[in-house]
């Protein structure tokens, strides 16, 4: 067993479930999450009260599931990033499970 995080902006969401279905993961949590692309922008909304918002939102999903079902999706995944016009592809990694109660 493996634990697959995957983080993808907003817009990419229900993709992401759609990937999810094709690869037969089927039990996964998700969390909103806000995403940045430097320090800087970080460090300016560390503020008590920021005047504006510059993180993207995101969404993380995690998943402790088979390594032949996170193949598949790695593959899927593969083949979506490639189709996308933006930035933003869906980042995908998997780490290893020493211990789980």
């Amino acid at each position: 067993m493996k634990l697959l995080i995957v983080t993808v902006v907003d817009h990419f969401q229900k993709d992401v479930l759609q990937l999810f279905k094709k690869a037969a993961i089927e039990s996964f949590s998700e969390s909103d999450i806000e995403g940045y692309k430097s320090a800087s922008s970080f460090i300016m909304n560390s503020s008590w009260f920021p005047s504006e918002k510059s993180g993207a939102d995101s969404t993380m999903f995690f998943s402790f599931t088979e390594i032949s079902k996170i193949d598949i999706f790695f593959d899927l995944v593969v083949e979506f990033n490639s189709k996308i016009e933006t930035n933003n592809p869906i980042h995908a990694v998997v780490v290893p499970i020493e211990r789980s109660i």
